[in-house]
């Protein structure tokens, strides 16, 4: 198969190390790529959000089967224009897309589904919203209705700080993303994200992983896209995801089926636990980054027979071999994130590190100038290591990061602590 992947992130080159790992691809384009991901694949230039141009380039290059990682082109509904061209695509269509592109139209779909999550308000105005947070009171969370990059979230603990939230949403901070705004219940818990294929009809857990959103140690600081993952996430147990797939994933599947908007694609269901029972944070309608990182590097070259069959149909008769390890992802960023940084910096000893099935660094914010790399990302690296226990899995990932000559980088020491405290 010749196989394009659409993206630049450190998710796409997780998916395209994974793809690369199976007999199946014969070749494998990326667009646009990054400097990690064209040692392994051909990069080409494109506009990602454009379906017409996409379509075309897939049918000048002999493309069979089209994976889309970021949500911004799923949004745009460049899946739809791939499905009309006649390709094979892995992604939901435009408006099942929404679920990640809207968190109100999420919120409707979980009232018709049932499914257990926060209670909130849907406002498209700044002096309704802060009547509410009067009324409800703090802490509470303010989200950005559309897409904002994984920022557009800001966990109040005081109405102060809620009221300043509101101000900077319809401010304009977050663009077109805070022209109406979702104020949840503040949800309390441990949080972990479900990953569960879906081919319109059929569904399948393919496993779990849990994210470090906050920039510093101990779950500290600002909100980030995420600083680290671990796979498997203890707190989602067998008994607790089988829960949040009756409860919560199959009849939200069911009522976008009903409503003429199936589902096809990877869901990920970011949920609350809280003495055993899960609810909905949210849902995103692509891998997580960093936790695509993780699951790839445990999923291995299943991943694409994988993302076939969901493309394809046939989730039924297809099931996930995981193997009884871990592994962890740490995310090295640039020195300011997720503020203003530098780009431009170069990165030394990637070339020392080891490239196995074990051990990866992913490429995220990275560009390749006169032979040498290049940050131009906030998050820049994700240094990934796999074991038979979280620990060995940490201890090679850490290892790797120390192997990295980046005075202008930054990490969190920390990944994984839940599971290992």
């Amino acid at each position: 198969m010749n196989i394009l992947i659409l993206g630049s992130g450190g998710r796409e080159h997780a998916l395209a190390w994974a793809v690369m790992q199976n007999p199946k691809c014969d070749k494998l384009i990326v667009a646009p790529g990054n400097a990690g991901i064209a040692q392994i694949a051909d990069c080409a230039s494109l506009d990602i959000a454009n379906g017409g141009a996409v379509a075309a380039f897939a049918e000048e290059n002999a493309i069979d089967f089209v994976i889309i990682g970021p949500e911004a082109p799923l949004a745009a509904g460049v899946a739809d224009r791939l499905r009309d061209a006649g390709l094979l695509v892995f992604g939901p269509s435009e408006a099942a897309a929404k679920l990640e592109a809207s968190k109100s139209f999420t919120k409707e779909i979980c009232d018709a589904a049932k499914a257990p999550t926060a209670a909130y308000g849907h406002f498209t105005d700044a002096d309704a919203a802060k009547a509410h947070v009067r009324n409800h009171g703090a802490p509470t969370v303010v989200k950005a209705d559309g897409l904002a990059a994984g920022k557009g979230v800001i966990i109040a603990m005081t109405e102060a700080e809620a009221m300043a939230a509101i101000d900077d949403m319809f401010g304009g901070a977050f663009g077109g993303a805070g022209a109406e705004v979702v104020i949840e219940e503040f949800m309390e818990g441990e949080e972990a994200s479900l990953f569960v294929l879906v081919d319109g009809e059929d569904v399948l857990a393919i496993g779990s992983a849990q994210d470090h959103k906050r920039v510093g140690e101990g779950d500290t600081g600002l909100n980030t896209g995420g600083m680290g993952a671990y796979s498997p996430a203890p707190v989602l147990s067998a008994e607790i995801e089988a829960k949040a797939m009756e409860e919560i994933v199959k009849p939200t599947m069911r009522v976008m089926a009903e409503r003429g908007m199936p589902y096809q694609g990877v869901l990920y269901a970011g949920l609350m636990i809280k003495d055993g029972q899960p609810r909905l944070v949210e849902y995103n309608v692509r891998f997580g980054d960093p936790e695509c990182q993780v699951l790839m590097m445990r999923l291995g070259a299943q991943a694409l027979d994988l993302m076939q069959a969901a493309a394809e149909g046939r989730l039924a008769e297809t099931q996930v071999n995981w193997a009884d390890d871990h592994a962890i992802t740490v995310v090295m960023a640039a020195e300011g994130y997720p503020g203003s940084y530098e780009k431009g910096s170069e990165i030394k000893g990637l070339e020392a590190l080891p490239e196995d099935s074990s051990n990866m660094v992913f490429h995220a914010g990275t560009k390749a100038e006169a032979g040498k790399i290049q940050a131009v990302g906030g998050r820049v690296l994700n240094v990934t290591a796999r074991g038979d226990t979280l620990q060995e899995a940490r201890d090679r990932a850490y290892a790797m990061v120390d192997g990295v000559d980046w005075p202008q980088g930054f990490f969190r020491r920390d990944i994984g602590w839940r599971a290992l405290k």
